[in-house]
Protein backbone atom coordinates (compact mmCIF):
# COMPACT_ATOMS: atom_id res chain seq x y z
CA UNK A 1 0.00 0.00 0.00
CA UNK A 2 3.33 2.24 0.75
CA UNK A 3 4.18 1.72 -3.19
CA UNK A 4 4.10 5.33 -5.02
CA UNK A 5 4.15 7.44 -1.95
CA UNK A 6 7.16 9.07 -0.40
CA UNK A 7 8.67 11.61 1.98
CA UNK A 8 9.06 14.51 -0.23
CA UNK A 9 7.04 17.18 1.60
CA UNK A 10 8.58 15.61 4.86
CA UNK A 11 5.79 17.09 7.47
CA UNK A 12 5.07 20.53 5.73
CA UNK A 13 1.93 22.46 6.20
CA UNK A 14 -0.25 22.72 3.16
CA UNK A 15 -3.37 24.57 2.76
CA UNK A 16 -5.49 23.18 -0.33
CA UNK A 17 -8.32 25.93 -0.64
CA UNK A 18 -11.67 24.27 -3.04
CA UNK A 19 -14.79 24.61 -4.29
CA UNK A 20 -15.63 28.06 -1.91
CA UNK A 21 -19.00 28.00 -3.78
CA UNK A 22 -21.53 31.25 -2.81
CA UNK A 23 -24.29 29.37 -0.69
CA UNK A 24 -26.65 30.71 -2.84
CA UNK A 25 -27.57 27.72 -4.36
CA UNK A 26 -27.12 23.92 -5.41
CA UNK A 27 -23.25 23.06 -6.57
CA UNK A 28 -22.75 22.79 -9.99
CA UNK A 29 -21.07 20.73 -12.24
CA UNK A 30 -17.88 23.88 -12.13
CA UNK A 31 -18.28 23.54 -8.29
CA UNK A 32 -18.12 19.47 -8.76
CA UNK A 33 -14.76 19.83 -11.21
CA UNK A 34 -13.41 22.21 -8.39
CA UNK A 35 -14.29 19.22 -5.69
CA UNK A 36 -12.60 17.02 -7.68
CA UNK A 37 -9.35 18.73 -8.54
CA UNK A 38 -8.69 19.82 -5.12
CA UNK A 39 -9.54 17.26 -3.36
CA UNK A 40 -7.27 14.81 -5.76
CA UNK A 41 -4.58 17.52 -5.19
CA UNK A 42 -5.01 17.01 -1.23
CA UNK A 43 -4.20 12.99 -1.82
CA UNK A 44 -1.45 13.94 -3.92
CA UNK A 45 0.43 15.86 -1.29
CA UNK A 46 -0.40 13.31 1.42
CA UNK A 47 0.97 10.42 -0.77
CA UNK A 48 4.09 12.93 -0.90
CA UNK A 49 4.46 12.89 2.41
CA UNK A 50 2.70 16.88 3.47
CA UNK A 51 0.75 17.81 6.47
CA UNK A 52 -2.72 18.40 4.35
CA UNK A 53 -5.25 20.90 5.57
CA UNK A 54 -8.45 21.19 3.07
CA UNK A 55 -10.45 24.53 3.58
CA UNK A 56 -13.44 25.80 1.85
CA UNK A 57 -14.26 29.40 2.57
CA UNK A 58 -18.26 30.64 2.00
CA UNK A 59 -18.66 34.06 0.68
CA UNK A 60 -21.70 34.25 2.46
CA UNK A 61 -21.10 37.99 2.89
CA UNK A 62 -22.30 41.18 -0.36
CA UNK A 63 -24.85 41.58 -3.46
CA UNK A 64 -25.25 37.71 -4.39
CA UNK A 65 -26.24 36.93 -0.04
CA UNK A 66 -28.84 40.31 -0.70
CA UNK A 67 -30.60 38.01 -3.92
CA UNK A 68 -30.51 35.17 -2.41
CA UNK A 69 -32.23 36.42 0.63
CA UNK A 70 -34.72 38.85 -1.52
CA UNK A 71 -35.61 36.07 -3.51
CA UNK A 72 -36.35 33.90 -0.65
CA UNK A 73 -38.63 36.66 0.92
CA UNK A 74 -40.51 36.92 -2.46
CA UNK A 75 -41.55 33.23 -2.23
CA UNK A 76 -42.60 33.47 1.20
CA UNK A 77 -44.84 36.27 0.40
CA UNK A 78 -46.17 34.33 -2.38
CA UNK A 79 -44.66 35.94 -5.63
CA UNK A 80 -43.00 33.68 -7.93
CA UNK A 81 -40.01 34.05 -10.57
CA UNK A 82 -43.08 34.94 -13.35
CA UNK A 83 -44.44 37.72 -11.70
CA UNK A 84 -43.96 41.46 -12.44
CA UNK A 85 -42.56 41.69 -8.74
CA UNK A 86 -39.93 39.43 -8.47
CA UNK A 87 -36.66 40.53 -7.63
CA UNK A 88 -34.71 41.82 -11.05
CA UNK A 89 -31.43 39.90 -9.36
CA UNK A 90 -33.60 37.35 -8.09
CA UNK A 91 -32.59 33.47 -8.26
CA UNK A 92 -35.24 31.61 -9.84
CA UNK A 93 -34.43 27.81 -9.69
CA UNK A 94 -37.18 25.77 -7.65
CA UNK A 95 -34.23 25.06 -4.89
CA UNK A 96 -35.80 28.74 -3.86
CA UNK A 97 -38.92 27.53 -3.26
CA UNK A 98 -37.79 24.93 -1.02
CA UNK A 99 -35.72 27.35 1.72
CA UNK A 100 -39.08 29.14 1.73
CA UNK A 101 -40.99 26.35 2.38
CA UNK A 102 -38.65 25.08 5.00
CA UNK A 103 -38.46 28.74 6.21
CA UNK A 104 -42.31 29.04 6.70
CA UNK A 105 -42.65 25.38 8.34
CA UNK A 106 -41.12 26.10 11.10
CA UNK A 107 -37.51 24.91 10.56
CA UNK A 108 -36.55 28.62 11.83
CA UNK A 109 -37.03 30.06 14.95
CA UNK A 110 -38.33 33.01 13.50
CA UNK A 111 -40.63 32.26 10.59
CA UNK A 112 -41.80 35.46 9.94
CA UNK A 113 -41.68 36.79 5.56
CA UNK A 114 -41.10 40.34 6.85
CA UNK A 115 -37.88 39.44 8.74
CA UNK A 116 -35.27 39.48 5.90
CA UNK A 117 -32.33 39.21 8.33
CA UNK A 118 -33.76 35.71 9.74
CA UNK A 119 -34.55 34.79 6.25
CA UNK A 120 -30.89 35.43 4.98
CA UNK A 121 -29.27 33.36 7.88
CA UNK A 122 -31.96 30.70 7.75
CA UNK A 123 -31.55 30.61 3.22
CA UNK A 124 -27.67 30.67 4.05
CA UNK A 125 -27.32 27.80 6.88
CA UNK A 126 -29.79 25.94 4.66
CA UNK A 127 -27.80 26.05 1.57
CA UNK A 128 -24.56 25.44 3.04
CA UNK A 129 -26.37 21.65 4.69
CA UNK A 130 -27.26 20.94 0.91
CA UNK A 131 -23.57 21.85 -0.51
CA UNK A 132 -21.97 19.63 2.41
CA UNK A 133 -24.43 17.20 1.81
CA UNK A 134 -23.76 17.08 -1.87
CA UNK A 135 -19.78 16.89 -1.60
CA UNK A 136 -20.28 14.05 1.35
CA UNK A 137 -22.06 12.28 -1.50
CA UNK A 138 -18.88 13.09 -3.68
CA UNK A 139 -16.81 12.05 -0.80
CA UNK A 140 -15.00 15.24 -0.56
CA UNK A 141 -14.23 16.62 3.07
CA UNK A 142 -12.90 19.73 4.38
CA UNK A 143 -11.05 20.23 7.86
CA UNK A 144 -11.81 24.01 8.12
CA UNK A 145 -14.44 26.08 7.18
CA UNK A 146 -13.98 29.39 6.64
CA UNK A 147 -16.80 32.47 6.79
CA UNK A 148 -16.17 35.83 5.01
CA UNK A 149 -18.77 37.39 7.55
CA UNK A 150 -16.45 36.78 10.49
CA UNK A 151 -13.84 38.44 8.85
CA UNK A 152 -16.04 41.31 8.81
CA UNK A 153 -17.40 40.34 12.40
CA UNK A 154 -14.35 40.14 13.79
CA UNK A 155 -12.40 43.21 12.41
CA UNK A 156 -9.76 41.26 10.18
CA UNK A 157 -10.64 43.10 7.28
CA UNK A 158 -10.68 46.73 9.02
CA UNK A 159 -6.99 45.53 10.55
CA UNK A 160 -6.13 44.72 6.97
CA UNK A 161 -7.13 47.49 5.35
CA UNK A 162 -5.69 50.34 8.11
CA UNK A 163 -2.51 48.01 7.88
CA UNK A 164 -2.10 48.57 4.22
CA UNK A 165 -3.08 52.46 4.69
CA UNK A 166 0.23 52.77 6.95
CA UNK A 167 2.56 50.93 4.47
CA UNK A 168 1.96 53.91 2.05
CA UNK A 169 0.82 51.49 -1.14
CA UNK A 170 -2.70 53.13 -0.93
CA UNK A 171 -4.01 56.89 -2.04
CA UNK A 172 -7.44 58.34 -2.18
CA UNK A 173 -8.82 59.77 -5.18
CA UNK A 174 -12.89 60.33 -6.23
CA UNK A 175 -13.67 59.43 -3.06
CA UNK A 176 -12.28 55.77 -3.59
CA UNK A 177 -9.74 54.29 -1.32
CA UNK A 178 -7.14 52.73 -3.70
CA UNK A 179 -4.48 50.18 -3.25
CA UNK A 180 -1.30 50.64 -5.73
CA UNK A 181 -1.46 47.20 -6.79
CA UNK A 182 1.18 48.67 -10.20
CA UNK A 183 3.61 48.73 -7.43
CA UNK A 184 3.86 44.78 -7.09
CA UNK A 185 3.22 43.91 -11.19
CA UNK A 186 -0.18 45.07 -11.81
CA UNK A 187 -1.46 46.31 -15.25
CA UNK A 188 -3.44 49.11 -13.15
CA UNK A 189 -4.61 49.90 -9.25
CA UNK A 190 -7.48 48.71 -8.32
CA UNK A 191 -10.28 50.45 -5.92
CA UNK A 192 -9.98 49.09 -2.25
CA UNK A 193 -13.19 50.84 -0.40
CA UNK A 194 -15.54 52.15 -2.65
CA UNK A 195 -16.72 55.99 -2.93
CA UNK A 196 -19.99 54.86 -1.54
CA UNK A 197 -18.42 52.80 1.45
CA UNK A 198 -18.31 49.19 0.85
CA UNK A 199 -15.24 47.20 0.10
CA UNK A 200 -14.59 45.29 -2.97
CA UNK A 201 -14.14 41.72 -3.76
CA UNK A 202 -10.66 41.18 -3.39
CA UNK A 203 -10.12 43.03 0.08
CA UNK A 204 -11.89 40.68 2.24
CA UNK A 205 -9.51 38.02 0.31
CA UNK A 206 -5.85 39.58 1.06
CA UNK A 207 -7.70 39.73 5.09
CA UNK A 208 -8.65 36.08 4.61
CA UNK A 209 -4.98 34.71 2.92
CA UNK A 210 -3.49 36.92 6.11
CA UNK A 211 -4.89 34.58 8.36
CA UNK A 212 -3.62 31.69 6.69
CA UNK A 213 -0.15 33.26 6.57
CA UNK A 214 -0.40 33.59 10.40
CA UNK A 215 -1.69 29.77 10.86
CA UNK A 216 1.63 29.35 9.20
CA UNK A 217 1.19 27.83 5.43
CA UNK A 218 4.32 28.64 3.57
CA UNK A 219 2.84 26.38 1.08
CA UNK A 220 -1.03 27.47 -0.04
CA UNK A 221 -2.80 26.29 -3.36
CA UNK A 222 -6.42 27.74 -4.04
CA UNK A 223 -8.47 25.88 -6.81
CA UNK A 224 -10.49 28.13 -8.06
CA UNK A 225 -12.52 28.44 -11.38
CA UNK A 226 -10.88 30.06 -14.38
CA UNK A 227 -12.97 33.08 -13.57
CA UNK A 228 -11.30 34.09 -10.43
CA UNK A 229 -8.59 34.89 -12.73
CA UNK A 230 -8.94 38.84 -12.21
CA UNK A 231 -8.32 38.21 -8.32
CA UNK A 232 -5.25 37.23 -8.05
CA UNK A 233 -2.80 40.01 -9.05
CA UNK A 234 -4.82 41.65 -7.02
CA UNK A 235 -4.69 39.48 -3.94
CA UNK A 236 -0.58 38.92 -4.14
CA UNK A 237 -0.20 42.31 -4.43
CA UNK A 238 -2.43 43.46 -1.25
CA UNK A 239 0.11 40.52 0.63
CA UNK A 240 2.76 41.97 -0.67
CA UNK A 241 2.04 45.61 0.45
CA UNK A 242 1.79 44.34 3.76
CA UNK A 243 5.17 42.96 3.83
CA UNK A 244 4.69 40.02 6.28
CA UNK A 245 7.02 37.69 4.16
CA UNK A 246 5.09 36.14 1.56
CA UNK A 247 7.07 35.54 -1.17
CA UNK A 248 5.20 37.04 -4.57
CA UNK A 249 4.16 33.62 -6.09
CA UNK A 250 1.82 33.16 -2.65
CA UNK A 251 -0.93 31.63 -2.83
CA UNK A 252 -0.22 29.41 -5.95
CA UNK A 253 -3.49 28.91 -7.86
CA UNK A 254 -5.03 26.06 -10.01
CA UNK A 255 -7.75 27.14 -12.12
CA UNK A 256 -10.46 24.91 -13.69
CA UNK A 257 -11.71 25.99 -16.92
CA UNK A 258 -16.15 25.63 -17.72
CA UNK A 259 -17.50 22.07 -18.13
CA UNK A 260 -20.10 21.42 -21.00
CA UNK A 261 -22.32 18.19 -19.95
CA UNK A 262 -23.36 16.32 -23.38
CA UNK A 263 -26.08 13.41 -23.36
CA UNK A 264 -27.25 12.20 -26.86
CA UNK A 265 -24.81 14.28 -29.02
CA UNK A 266 -26.71 17.43 -27.25
CA UNK A 267 -25.91 19.70 -24.42
CA UNK A 268 -27.49 19.06 -21.17
CA UNK A 269 -27.88 22.92 -19.69
CA UNK A 270 -30.36 23.13 -17.29
CA UNK A 271 -30.85 21.12 -13.92
CA UNK A 272 -34.90 20.38 -13.05
CA UNK A 273 -33.90 21.96 -9.52
CA UNK A 274 -31.25 24.89 -10.33
CA UNK A 275 -33.31 25.87 -13.30
CA UNK A 276 -30.37 27.48 -14.90
CA UNK A 277 -27.49 24.94 -14.94
CA UNK A 278 -26.47 21.26 -14.16
CA UNK A 279 -25.80 20.55 -11.04
CA UNK A 280 -23.20 17.78 -9.40
CA UNK A 281 -26.09 16.26 -7.78
CA UNK A 282 -27.38 15.37 -11.07
CA UNK A 283 -24.36 14.24 -12.22
CA UNK A 284 -23.86 11.77 -9.71
CA UNK A 285 -27.25 10.34 -9.70
CA UNK A 286 -26.60 10.03 -13.64
CA UNK A 287 -23.75 8.24 -13.67
CA UNK A 288 -22.10 7.63 -9.98
CA UNK A 289 -19.53 8.78 -8.02
CA UNK A 290 -16.65 6.94 -9.34
CA UNK A 291 -17.16 8.13 -12.90
CA UNK A 292 -17.79 11.36 -12.14
CA UNK A 293 -14.43 11.95 -10.00
CA UNK A 294 -12.59 10.31 -12.47
CA UNK A 295 -13.97 12.27 -15.63
CA UNK A 296 -13.95 15.84 -13.83
CA UNK A 297 -9.87 15.27 -13.58
CA UNK A 298 -9.23 13.65 -16.64
CA UNK A 299 -8.38 16.29 -18.18
CA UNK A 300 -5.73 18.97 -17.64
CA UNK A 301 -8.10 22.06 -15.64
CA UNK A 302 -7.03 25.01 -17.28
CA UNK A 303 -8.35 23.29 -20.54
CA UNK A 304 -12.26 23.35 -21.25
CA UNK A 305 -13.86 19.66 -20.36
CA UNK A 306 -16.73 17.92 -22.21
CA UNK A 307 -18.86 15.50 -19.77
CA UNK A 308 -19.87 12.77 -22.12
CA UNK A 309 -22.71 11.26 -20.27
CA UNK A 310 -23.53 8.46 -22.22
CA UNK A 311 -19.67 7.62 -22.38
CA UNK A 312 -19.48 7.68 -18.58
CA UNK A 313 -22.24 5.08 -18.12
CA UNK A 314 -20.95 2.73 -21.00
CA UNK A 315 -19.39 -0.44 -19.96
CA UNK A 316 -17.08 -0.66 -22.94
CA UNK A 317 -13.45 0.00 -22.84
CA UNK A 318 -14.21 3.37 -24.63
CA UNK A 319 -15.28 4.20 -21.24
CA UNK A 320 -11.95 4.92 -19.22
CA UNK A 321 -13.41 4.25 -15.68
CA UNK A 322 -14.38 0.95 -16.91
CA UNK A 323 -11.16 0.01 -18.66
CA UNK A 324 -9.34 0.47 -14.78
CA UNK A 325 -11.79 -0.87 -12.83
CA UNK A 326 -12.15 -4.24 -14.78
CA UNK A 327 -8.24 -4.47 -14.82
CA UNK A 328 -9.17 -4.48 -11.18
CA UNK A 329 -11.64 -6.98 -11.28
CA UNK A 330 -9.88 -8.88 -13.41
CA UNK A 331 -7.37 -9.92 -11.21
CA UNK A 332 -9.20 -10.46 -8.38
CA UNK A 333 -10.83 -12.87 -10.60
CA UNK A 334 -7.82 -14.63 -10.94
CA UNK A 335 -6.81 -14.98 -7.22
CA UNK A 336 -10.66 -16.31 -6.64
CA UNK A 337 -9.40 -19.08 -9.76
CA UNK A 338 -5.76 -19.52 -7.58
CA UNK A 339 -8.04 -20.57 -4.71
CA UNK A 340 -10.37 -22.74 -6.95
CA UNK A 341 -7.93 -24.60 -8.16
CA UNK A 342 -6.72 -25.29 -4.34
CA UNK A 343 -3.45 -23.52 -5.64
CA UNK A 344 -1.25 -21.52 -2.98
CA UNK A 345 0.79 -18.23 -4.52
CA UNK A 346 4.20 -18.40 -3.10
CA UNK A 347 6.56 -15.27 -4.15
CA UNK A 348 9.83 -16.15 -3.34
CA UNK A 349 8.83 -19.67 -5.18
CA UNK A 350 8.72 -17.26 -8.32
CA UNK A 351 11.57 -17.07 -11.17
CA UNK A 352 10.69 -13.22 -12.17
CA UNK A 353 14.07 -13.35 -14.52
CA UNK A 354 11.06 -15.77 -17.01
CA UNK A 355 9.12 -12.42 -17.12
CA UNK A 356 10.59 -11.40 -20.77
CA UNK A 357 7.74 -11.78 -23.13
CA UNK A 358 7.25 -7.87 -24.76
CA UNK A 359 3.53 -8.12 -22.61
CA UNK A 360 5.35 -8.64 -19.33
CA UNK A 361 8.03 -6.19 -19.73
CA UNK A 362 5.81 -3.21 -20.83
CA UNK A 363 3.87 -3.90 -17.39
CA UNK A 364 6.76 -3.87 -15.13
CA UNK A 365 7.98 -0.54 -17.03
CA UNK A 366 4.73 0.61 -16.27
CA UNK A 367 4.48 -0.16 -13.10
CA UNK A 368 8.03 0.76 -12.25
CA UNK A 369 7.22 4.46 -13.14
CA UNK A 370 4.40 4.88 -10.73
CA UNK A 371 6.19 6.67 -7.80
CA UNK A 372 7.79 9.22 -10.56
CA UNK A 373 3.89 9.92 -11.57
CA UNK A 374 2.74 10.33 -8.20
CA UNK A 375 5.47 12.91 -7.24
CA UNK A 376 5.69 14.68 -10.19
CA UNK A 377 1.38 15.00 -10.11
CA UNK A 378 2.04 16.74 -7.40
CA UNK A 379 4.61 19.02 -7.76
CA UNK A 380 3.36 19.91 -10.85
CA UNK A 381 -0.29 20.12 -9.82
CA UNK A 382 -0.98 18.21 -12.76
CA UNK A 383 -4.16 15.74 -11.82
CA UNK A 384 -4.66 14.77 -14.70
CA UNK A 385 -0.84 12.50 -15.39
CA UNK A 386 -2.84 10.09 -12.29
CA UNK A 387 -5.89 9.01 -14.48
CA UNK A 388 -3.62 8.86 -18.13
CA UNK A 389 -1.11 6.58 -15.79
CA UNK A 390 -3.85 4.44 -15.10
CA UNK A 391 -5.61 4.35 -18.41
CA UNK A 392 -1.77 3.05 -19.81
CA UNK A 393 -1.53 0.50 -16.81
CA UNK A 394 -4.95 -1.05 -17.20
CA UNK A 395 -3.90 -1.26 -21.37
CA UNK A 396 -1.00 -2.76 -20.70
CA UNK A 397 -2.32 -5.31 -18.04
CA UNK A 398 -5.36 -6.23 -20.28
CA UNK A 399 -3.03 -7.17 -23.16
CA UNK A 400 -1.29 -9.26 -21.13
CA UNK A 401 -4.42 -11.18 -19.86
CA UNK A 402 -5.28 -11.83 -23.16
CA UNK A 403 -2.00 -13.09 -24.41
CA UNK A 404 -1.03 -14.98 -21.42
CA UNK A 405 -1.94 -18.00 -18.76
CA UNK A 406 -1.38 -17.06 -15.39
CA UNK A 407 -2.27 -20.44 -13.90
CA UNK A 408 0.17 -22.53 -15.59
CA UNK A 409 1.62 -25.74 -14.37
CA UNK A 410 5.22 -24.42 -14.15
CA UNK A 411 5.16 -23.33 -10.45
CA UNK A 412 8.40 -20.86 -11.00
CA UNK A 413 7.03 -19.11 -13.83
CA UNK A 414 3.21 -19.14 -12.93
CA UNK A 415 4.07 -17.36 -9.04
CA UNK A 416 6.06 -15.16 -10.81
CA UNK A 417 2.85 -14.12 -13.45
CA UNK A 418 1.34 -14.10 -10.14
CA UNK A 419 3.40 -11.75 -8.76
CA UNK A 420 3.48 -9.39 -11.55
CA UNK A 421 -0.21 -9.45 -11.96
CA UNK A 422 -0.77 -9.16 -7.89
CA UNK A 423 1.42 -5.86 -8.22
CA UNK A 424 -0.69 -4.85 -10.84
CA UNK A 425 -3.52 -4.67 -8.93
CA UNK A 426 -1.92 -3.40 -5.71
CA UNK A 427 -1.02 -0.21 -8.22
CA UNK A 428 -4.16 -0.07 -9.64
CA UNK A 429 -5.72 0.36 -6.15
CA UNK A 430 -2.98 3.14 -5.30
CA UNK A 431 -3.80 5.25 -8.15
CA UNK A 432 -7.80 4.96 -7.68
CA UNK A 433 -7.26 5.99 -4.04
CA UNK A 434 -5.35 9.16 -5.03
CA UNK A 435 -8.39 9.98 -7.46
CA UNK A 436 -11.70 9.11 -5.07
CA UNK A 437 -12.74 6.28 -7.40
CA UNK A 438 -13.46 2.86 -5.60
CA UNK A 439 -11.96 -0.37 -7.02
CA UNK A 440 -14.27 -2.96 -7.24
CA UNK A 441 -13.11 -6.72 -6.77
CA UNK A 442 -16.23 -7.66 -9.15
CA UNK A 443 -17.79 -6.29 -11.96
Amino acid sequence: ESYGRSETGAGQKVVIEFVSANPTGPLHVGHGRGAAVGDCLARLYEATGWDVTREFYYNDAGAQIDNLADSVQAHCRGITPNDEAWPEAGYRGEYIADVARAYLAGESAAADAEDLTAIREFAVAYLRREQDADLKAFGVHFDVYSLESALYADGEVERTVNALIETGHTYTADGALWLKTTDFGDDKDRVMRKASGGYTYFVPDVAYHVGKWQRGFKQAINEQGADHHGTIARVRAGLQALNIGVSPGWPNYVLHQMVTVMRGGEEVKLSKRAGSYVTLRDLIDEVGRDATRYFLVARKSDSQQTFDIDLARSQTEENPVYYIQYAHARICSVERQLAEKELVFEREQGDITRLDNEHEQRLIRVLARYPEVVEAAAADSAVQSVPHYLRELADAFHSYYNAQMFLVDDAALRNARLALVFATRRVIANGLALLGVSAPESM
